[in-house]
């Protein structure tokens, strides 16, 4: 197994790859076009095929580390946008302006955001874009952090876990190859699909957070 890891051992190779992953994550929030999945589930990718062979090579990332960095950097970014709505104003309405995206995706979640409730935080960190849109509208419309912080900690463990266990799992499956990191990218946007659909589902409203 570990002779296919050559494809994937370039990109994740080195300790080097927590800071990278968690860069990513951080910052992913404020540009949600950054591949941070993509690089979790490929480190896991690696890590997954090196954990059945017999020697392992010193360079491959560990998945408890990588799974522990990859939530830390989401709650960090999601606490930095929301102090930063919190204290911000017009210029976070022209920066969120300025990307297409982030418009489309706070139009179609500001009604469920204005619904309130846990599970909107945790659904929104799979769907696209929608982190940012619940971390950067509850810090703009005053929400207090205890009810924002708990679940977005909550929602980075889901996420970070589920991120990290398609790559285990598509690195026992398929080895650790482009096309089973490609695979397990996939089922991430698929999560993504189904919470944006949840999300936005008529008359799906939550409970408010307490």
């Amino acid at each position: 197994m570990l002779d296919s890891m050559g494809s994937l051992r370039s990109l994740t190779a080195g300790p080097w790859i927590y800071p990278v992953v968690a860069t990513s994550i951080l910052l992913d929030v404020f540009l949600p076009v950054l591949p941070s999945g993509f690089l979790v589930i490929s480190a896991a990718t690696a890590a997954s095929a090196a954990l059945g062979a017999a020697t392992a090579p010193a360079d491959v990332p560990s998945l408890l580390p990588l799974l522990l960095t990859a939530a830390a950097a989401s709650m960090l970014g999601d606490f930095l946008a929301y102090r930063l709505a919190l204290r911000g104003g017009r210029r976070l309405d022209r920066a969120i302006g300025r990307s297409r995206r982030l418009t489309v995706a706070r139009e179609r979640l500001g009604t469920a955001l204005a619904r309130g409730g846990g599970l909107i935080v945790v659904l929104a960190r799979f769907a696209p874009a929608g982190r940012s849109v619940v971390s950067l509208g509850a810090g703009a419309a005053g929400r207090r952090p205890e009810e924002f912080l708990p679940w977005s900690a909550l929602a980075a463990v889901i996420w970070a876990s589920y991120s990290v266990g398609l790559g285990w799992l598509g690195g026992q499956w398929l080895g650790a190859t482009w096309f089973s990191a490609a695979v397990s990218t996939l089922a991430l946007l698929l999560a993504g699909g189904l919470a944006g659909y949840l999300i936005r589902r008529p008359g799906a409203a939550p409970a408010p957070a307490s």
